[in-house]
């Protein structure tokens, strides 16, 4: 099996297109399930943020692969398939690790260097966990990524090389409605993204934080962690007279706020208001891209922070960044590589001791009268005889697996000592098969 990725983001698609795009949690759900029963993918996991839509999955036909997972995008996203293609990359084996790796680091964020997609590759991992779709390859896969990413952002400078979407985003809205500090702000949605919006607020030094979202219940305990308060969604509008700023991340497939309910609180707002800053990080969208036309109303989007990350600086760091994840990604390939002889070797050390058995059992036959001491001895010298003529060969041969092109030195073992193909899948099988797995045990 190969590991293939399918997907798009921000540098491939328009912001237009990632938007119409977006998976919600359950279609994420689906299209796992449906990856899994297509026939080309074992194991899948799909990895939705604001600014990318990826799936990852373990494959047995590169072709019928990126032609399955594609349809399957299309088919889960909405979006026509031909529509869609154009804008779609496909990485394969050491080049999508590779892809996943820098992901994790934050190299291919629209802030260079943002944290949080950290939380979104774990996510991903864990949805792939319950439902089963993740098994060994991309649990190893996502797990080695998440230690990836810690790595580069412990070892270097990446995160200042950039900064999260959300504090990129009130930055560049206080460009237009002046500093935080002493404003009042607004926050609609209490997922992850808009936990981290209020939470950047609080820490700015805001007079006073609103909470809004669907479920209260979510509101009022993200509320209390901040010292701010939590309203019911339809106070929305309410809120929005009194807001300086609002920071807008919901679940929502359509506008939150369109252009004439902004459009209709702006006179109820005090008539030396300070201009009202829009900051939407949902995707979709939920805030109404026409209310820039609105006077003294100013509205920072997904859209306009790719635009103007396109141009940010890129730190010295990201060089360094771009060390570990070459590194990180040939001792990945290096373990993997050798991993795949382990069912040979596995195999070979078997028959190998099947045939001292028999051997063993053979002499016992012809020398029935042989004391216990002496039968002992035969049997260890025999033991320790194959065991020293297997050590070399078998170490040598995961040495050389992992290496580049080795993964032919499972072929030779299999032809050299005539090895039953059923007897290393057998070993295979075994070995894919975890503790947790709900097929652990049955038949």
């Amino acid at each position: 099996m190969s590991l293939l990725v399918v997907g798009l983001s921000h540098r491939s698609a328009p912001v237009t297109v990632l938007e119409r795009a977006a998976l919600t949690e359950d279609a994420k759900a689906k299209l796992l399930q449906d990856t899994l029963a297509a026939e080309p993918a074992t194991e899948a996991a799909v990895l939705g943020t604001c600014n990318r839509i990826e799936l990852y999955a373990e494959v047995d036909k590169f072709h019928a692969g990126v032609a399955e997972l594609s349809t399957l995008l299309s088919l889960h996203s909405g979006v026509g398939l031909d529509e869609l293609t154009e804008h779609l990359y496909v990485h394969y084996e050491d080049r999508a690790v590779h892809h996943l790796f820098s992901v994790a680091c934050g190299l291919d964020s629209m802030v260079v260097g943002e944290g949080q997609i950290l939380g979104q590759i774990k996510d991903a991992l864990s949805l792939g966990q319950e439902l089963h779709t993740a098994g060994r390859g991309l649990n190893d896969l996502f797990q080695r990524a998440l230690r990836v990413g810690k790595r580069a952002h412990s070892e270097t400078g990446i995160d200042k090389a950039g900064q999260s979407l959300v504090t990129f985003g009130l930055d560049r809205l206080t460009t237009e409605i002046g500093q935080l500090p002493g404003k009042r702000a607004l926050v609609v949605g209490a997922g992850s993204m808009s936990s981290l919006a209020a939470t950047t607020l609080s820490r700015s030094g805001v007079a006073d934080l609103v909470v809004a979202n669907r479920t209260l219940e979510r509101a009022e305990r993200l509320a209390a962690q901040l010292g701010g308060r939590a309203v019911p969604f339809a106070d929305v509008s309410r809120e929005l007279v009194r807001a300086d700023v609002v920071v807008s991340c919901t679940g929502a497939t359509g506008l939150v706020l369109d252009r004439d309910a902004v459009a209709a609180v702006l006179p109820e707002r005090a008539p030396d208001a300070a201009p009202l800053g829009l900051l939407d990080l949902a995707m979709p969208r939920d805030v109404d891209g026409a209310v820039h036309d609105l006077p003294g109303v100013h509205l920072v989007d997904i859209e306009d922070l790719a635009a103007a990350s396109a141009d940010a600086p890129m730190a010295a760091d990201v060089d360094a960044v771009r060390r570990i994840v070459s590194s990180e990604v040939e001792a990945f390939g290096a373990a993997l590589r050798a991993e795949r002889i382990t069912p040979t070797v596995v195999a070979l050390r078997t028959m190998a001791a099947d045939v001292v058995s028999a051997e063993l059992a053979r002499l016992d036959g012809r020398l029935p009268d042989l004391d216990d001491r002496s039968r002992a001895e035969v049997t260890q010298t025999v033991r320790r005889v194959v065991d020293k003529l297997l050590h070399a060969p078998t170490v040598r041969a995961k040495q050389l697996a992992g290496e580049p092109g080795g993964a032919g030195y499972a072929d030779a073992l299999r032809e050299l000592f005539d090895l039953d193909p059923q007897a290393v899948a057998a070993v295979s099988r075994a070995d894919t098969v975890g503790p947790n797995d709900p097929n652990r045990g049955t038949s």
